[in-house]
């Protein structure tokens, strides 16, 4: 077992683990760390605990410091700069013809490098670039093409459902999101409906994916024929969070509404069915 802290360095970003290194440490506070980018500024989201080696990347960096209130001045330095950089640099983009979007500038803590992130539809030559935003900032350059998702998780904004983005707000990691997941859940198959400002596919469509896969399992298909006491009869109708089914019973000229439960009290679905 180690002892770890779980920092984050960007709202809603990923959770990283580090040594508190013997620092009374609790959430909510921020730490100054060392990272492969260089020395940075987080917030603590996860108090010391004791994790299983397997669980974490070993060795693990440790916390330098906890951070002061210099240091609280140094981000919001940095922020400004980072706003005088991101002008500079789109003159820069137009003035080389770049095919290219920029979506946001970033100093590390310490300003050893200055990172340029942008979108753009193929490979882009920016090495040009890269010298002239090196000669005037006197620093090491970093352009980093990310993709439209992170676009919208940097940019944040107001989904379909009237939220703000969860990408920007709660969403640490991007999960697989596939058309499979919209089919299962009986939605709407137009692109409109069912993707986010980013274009692709809605991340929500993950959320409830699970238990519809599980109903799936213990429901019968549509179409499907059942045997009940009113006789044979076909299933035409599943509310699947409910776990209700209709069944239509010809010779009685009647739907008629089960819930899971009750198929199986009644023998018409076995319990083993269902597991």
């Amino acid at each position: 077992m180690v002892e770890v802290i779980g920092v984050r360095f960007k709202k809603a970003g990923k959770i990283y683990y580090f040594d508190p290194s013997g620092h009374d440490i609790v959430i909510d506070s921020y730490v100054i760390v060392e990272t492969i980018r260089g020395i940075e500024f987080g917030k603590v989201v996860i108090a010391s605990k004791q994790v299983d080696e397997e669980d974490v990347v070993l060795p693990l960096k440790k916390v330098i410091r906890i951070a002061d209130e210099k240091d609280k001045l140094t981000v919001a330095e940095n922020q400004e700069r980072a706003g005088e950089a991101f002008q500079t640099c789109s003159e820069k983009i137009i003035e080389h013809n770049l095919d290219m979007n920029l979506v946001d500038v970033e100093y590390t803590f310490d300003r050893n490098k200055i990172i340029f992130y942008f979108t753009a539809d193929g490979r882009v030559d920016f090495r040009n670039l890269v010298k002239d935003l090196a000669a005037l900032f006197k620093t090491r350059i970093e352009l980093r093409q990310i993709g439209v998702r992170d676009e919208a998780k940097m940019l944040g904004g107001i989904g379909p459902c009237g939220r703000m983005l969860c990408c920007s707000t709660f969403l640490g990691d991007f999960e697989p999101v596939s058309i499979k997941m919209a089919k299962d859940q009986n939605l709407s198959l137009n692109p409109a409906k069912i993707s986010g400002l980013c274009g692709r596919l809605m991340c929500c469509l993950k959320y409830e994916n699970d238990d519809y896969e599980t109903a799936k399992r213990v429901l019968p298909d549509l179409g499907e024929t059942i045997n009940t006491p009113f006789g044979d009869g076909k299933v035409v109708g599943l509310n699947i969070l409910e776990r209700v089914i209709h069944i239509e019973i010809p010779e009685k000229e009647r739907v008629i509404e089960y819930t899971l439960d009750e198929l199986i009290e009644e023998g018409i679905i076995t319990a083993q069915a269902t597991e």
